[in-house]
């Protein structure tokens, strides 16, 4: 296993540790109470997301490390895929439009905010994966395209991270992030919160990764299932 402290990508070191250590353990379970979905990634299925979306990025969009990529995307399963999937590839998120993207990945009801992108992938954000339907001319479904790349990826070099950040800074905060919370590797954590800026991103996603924890993810909460599912999903942390 690679020395976290030597890694140079976000994946390498928030993923790498928990891969060696429990592959196959959920990493990331996700809920939706408006439509009753439940999704459950272990941390072997999203390193093969990950990697999916990188080579997707270096392949077929062309970006190397440096690049800047917009992720206008909810917290969500495939949300956690393709951010590490852009760290992988070595390229700076940003979570607003952002006239120097190279790409931006959204939802499909945010494609207005991505006109002037020079490069689109668009989610359904369904449960299962699906397409979307009825694209624009010049978008790509990412469902569709990520698929047939493969599921291994090997780093190529990096550049800032997350919003100007570069990786040692990142995973710096979120260590830190970490330990302000409490967080360790054997919790399960319980969260309903956006990851719209750096600082929510961080707190309630990269935290949990970084202390090696798991992540029960919840999108419309309904308050009346929070005792349940804490107890069902084993919660030992509610942020």
């Amino acid at each position: 296993m690679r020395d976290v402290e030597q890694a140079t990508t976000l994946p390498e070191a928030v993923l790498e540790p928990i891969l060696e250590r429990e592959p196959a353990a959920p990493r990331i379970t996700w809920y939706d109470d408006a439509t009753g979905a439940r999704i459950e990634l272990s941390a072997v299925t999203l390193a093969n997301w990950a990697a999916k979306t990188a080579n997707l990025i270096r392949d077929e969009f062309g970006l190397t490390p440096g690049a800047r990529v917009a992720v206008l995307l909810p917290a969500h399963w495939q949300t956690a895929a393709v951010l590490l999937g852009c760290w992988w590839a070595g390229t700076e998120v940003v979570l607003q439009p952002d006239p120097d993207a190279e790409l931006v990945f959204a939802a499909a009801g945010r494609l207005a905010e991505t006109e002037d992108a020079p490069e689109v992938a668009a989610l359904s954000l369904d449960p299962m994966g699906a397409p979307v339907q009825d694209l624009p001319l010049g978008v790509t479904d990412y469902a569709t395209a990520v698929r047939v790349h493969g599921d291994q990826f090997h780093p190529g070099g990096t550049g800032a991270a997350l919003d100007g950040m570069p990786v040692s800074e990142v995973l710096t905060v979120a260590r830190k992030s970490a330990a302000r919370q409490g967080l360790s590797g054997t919790d399960r954590v319980l969260s309903s919160g956006s990851w719209d800026t750096a600082e929510e991103l961080v707190d309630r996603y990269l935290a949990v990764l970084v202390a090696g924890a798991s992540l029960v993810q919840v999108a419309n909460p309904d308050p009346a299932q929070r005792d349940r599912r804490i107890e069902t999903e084993r919660v030992t942390r509610v942020l």
